[in-house]
């Protein structure tokens, strides 16, 4: 196998420096959300969903009790209630949990530009199997 020339070494660093990038934004911005929700919820800025007060007798119950009870949707539904304290930080952890599909959607175009379709389809397939877990498709109604 020969070393990396000079134009591959910089390619290399290009693809690398644009991953982290948008990785390094993407942590920062979810983050972020993360910590403002919070400190929304301490202080009383956003309302919760689940009044302090009911707390103790909920936690107790099994996790269909604990949905019935409360009025707390499954799935993706948190985001009709994202606005709730309690709940705001879903949004962040969302966030976080979702930062990795910029930087591979960031890749896609530079390896195009390279002429290197095969990890242009590998992240692009990447991307892919990332939304089709996020969206719950797969679980078959779970």
């Amino acid at each position: 196998m020969n070393p990396p020339n000079d134009n591959q070494a910089r390619q290399q660093l290009d693809e690398a420096f644009r991953y982290a990038f948008l990785l390094d934004w993407g942590t920062r911005i979810g983050l972020g959300v993360l910590l403002l929700s919070f400190a929304a919820y301490m202080f009383g800025l956003l309302p919760p969903h689940v009044p302090l007060d009911q707390l103790p007798s909920v936690w107790t119950l099994p996790v269909d009790a604990f949905l019935q009870t409360t009025g707390t949707p499954t799935g993706w539904g948190w985001l009709t209630l994202a606005h709730k304290g309690d709940l705001s930080n879903l949004i962040g952890i969302s966030l976080l949990a979702g930062c990795s599909l910029p930087p591979l959607l960031g890749l896609i175009p530079l390896y195009l530009k390279q002429r290197d379709p095969v990890y242009a389809g590998i992240c692009a397939l990447i991307v892919v199997v990332l939304v089709l877990a996020a969206s719950g498709f797969l679980t078959g109604g779970h």
